[in-house]
């Protein structure tokens, strides 16, 4: 479903991706691991066309993405859900929702606004409240709806645990169990290793800008060298 080869990527004269080849089967998820600063946000927004690569190619579906604008590839059905969130807070749950079939599937969007709730029953129970009020959580919920609701092939979720507690990181590794159940690729981007990888089929894990691990989820986790690495054992 996506495909990567030799990506480069940097900003001015910075380089940060080193080259790198990765691919998303349909309905699979893929962990991309790594700490702070190595490079896992920079090689999403080249995915998802905010950032054109200085070398390499990405396609999607068979559809090369070179030189595509973040629009027509989440036209393509491919959605990005960016850390950090990125709701609109001045405007309700609702809004925020409904916004996310303004480019994709708005002839299915009172469907997807019902299943959508069906998923977030929390968020259902707060749609006409402002979203910049909600819990962490909750937002994290909302942003993952919202990227849902254009029907896409595949989701990329860019540190979707980070600064939840541990009773909702448990809910949203669940709920992102959930939606790949429903025939949905996810591309989990995480620092939270262990859980990563328990609810992953494939991982990559990065380091200045180059892949130095990769395989089946279930052999990285009992690797020594990541477990020692990543998790203090």
């Amino acid at each position: 479903m996506l495909e990567i080869s030799g990506i480069k990527a940097g900003y001015g004269s910075m380089a940060v991706l080193q080259g790198l080849d990765m691919r998303v089967e349909a309905g699979e998820i893929v962990a991309l691991l790594g700490s702070n600063g190595v490079g896992k946000t920079t090689l999403n927004n080249v995915i998802s066309g905010f950032i054109r690569p200085s070398a390499g190619s990405i396609s999607f579906k068979g559809v090369p993405l070179s030189g595509k604008k973040p629009r027509d590839i989440v036209a393509l059905g491919l959605a990005h859900v960016p850390e950090g969130r990125k709701i609109f807070p001045n405007l309700s749950v609702a809004e925020n929702l409904k916004l996310g079939a303004f480019r994709r599937a708005s002839a299915n969007r009172a469907r997807n606004f019902d299943h959508i709730c069906t998923i977030f029953p929390r968020l259902k129970e707060r749609l006409g409240q402002l979203a910049g009020t909600l819990s962490g959580g909750e937002q994290q919920m909302l942003a993952i709806g919202r990227g849902m609701m254009s029907e896409p092939d595949l989701i990329i979720l860019d540190e979707p645990s980070l600064g939840l507690s541990p009773l909702m990181v448990e809910e949203m590794f669940s709920l992102i169990t959930r939606i790949n159940g429903e025939g949905v690729a996810v591309l989990l981007v995480e620092q939270n290793v262990m859980q990563s990888l328990t609810v992953a089929k494939r991982a990559y894990v990065i380091e200045q800008g180059r892949f130095v691990m990769q395989g089946e989820a279930a052999e990285l986790l009992a690797d020594p060298q990541l477990r020692q690495a990543y998790l203090g054992m």
